[in-house]
């Protein structure tokens, strides 16, 4: 029961500090102060106290992708095993249910986007559909040598048992499997080389375009949804890259968090020494993924 409850509280309350990190990471990077650790939940405070501004043009679906893309989110949390910990939700087949739960989320999203009739929005749900398409392999690439390696269609099973042994004796798959992971990590965020969370420039915004007319609430739910992304995701990396386990209980949980705050600032690092790639270059990085986890694949089918 303690377990669920700092599940539970994680999931909730830890995402946007990652954003945080990231901003101070790349703020440090650029010789600046930066922005403080907390401000991410200011911001939310914000927007959920602020009124909400709906275009003519709109219908339920503008109001409802939002809710639906963060309803995804939070039950793709219940599915994924933090550290040592076994997910709160777990069966047979669940790692389908949580790749697909991530395709209905975008779905909702490119819906909504789509809604408001407006040409530059459907631009970037065209690029998004686009790039997840490229993506989509890798994911179910890892989850096919999970299975592989484990023996097991549960993500509980997946990514709770050490791998120690298995980086000892598939070392090579392993770091194949790392390096695509990572890539997809920063594609689905939608963070730099891929885009750039913090950029209004019509011919390279992808994600941000589609939120453009959203505001207050919803708008929240969408930035609220976008942290919990990468924290979601960030979990499914980190049970791969680093299987670090102690065995008591409150040392797995801290473990757990501060290898989140690492990852947030490498990909903070990541954002400050590399600049965003030409949108002809994206499908290239994307494919060069999938290839990686194909022979990740390969190596352990052999």
């Amino acid at each position: 029961m303690t377990d669920l409850a700092i599940h539970i509280l994680l999931v909730l309350l830890m995402p946007p500090l990652l954003l945080g990190v990231i901003g101070k990471s790349k703020a440090a990077f650029a010789g600046r102060t930066g922005a403080p650790y907390l401000q991410p939940y200011y911001d939310l405070a914000r927007l959920f106290r602020k009124g909400m501004v709906f275009s003519e043009t709109t219908t339920w679906l503008f109001r409802a992708g939002p809710i639906i893309s963060l309803a995804t989110l939070l039950t793709s949390s219940l599915l994924i095993p933090l550290g040592n910990h076994a997910a709160p939700i777990s069966f047979d087949g669940d790692m389908i249910l949580f790749a697909y739960l991530f395709a209905l989320g975008r779905f909702a999203t490119i819906l909504a986007a789509l809604d408001t009739g407006s040409s530059f929005e459907g631009m970037g749900s065209a690029r998004e559909a686009t790039y997840s398409c490229l993506a989509e392999p890798t994911l179910f690439f890892a989850l096919i040598v999970l299975a592989r390696l484990s023996g097991s269609l549960s993500l509980s099973t997946m990514l709770t048992r050490s791998l120690s042994a298995v980086w000892a004796t598939s070392g090579a798959s392993m770091l194949l499997l790392v390096a695509a992971l990572f890539i997809i990590l920063l594609a689905e965020n939608c963070r730099i080389p891929f885009d750039d969370p913090t950029t209004h420039l019509e011919l390279t915004m992808i994600h941000e375009v589609m939120a453009l007319d959203h505001s207050g609430p919803l708008l929240g739910c969408i930035q609220y949804g976008a942290a919990l992304k990468l924290f979601v995701l960030g979990a499914f990396f980190l049970n791969i890259a680093l299987p670090l386990r102690v065995g008591d209980n409150l040392s797995d949980w801290g473990l757990f968090v501060i290898s989140q705050l690492l990852l947030a600032m490498a990909i903070g690092t990541v954002e400050s020494v590399m600049a965003r790639l030409r949108l002809t270059r994206v499908p290239q990085l994307l494919i060069a993924g999938s290839i990686l986890s194909a022979f990740a694949m390969l190596l352990i089918l052999r």
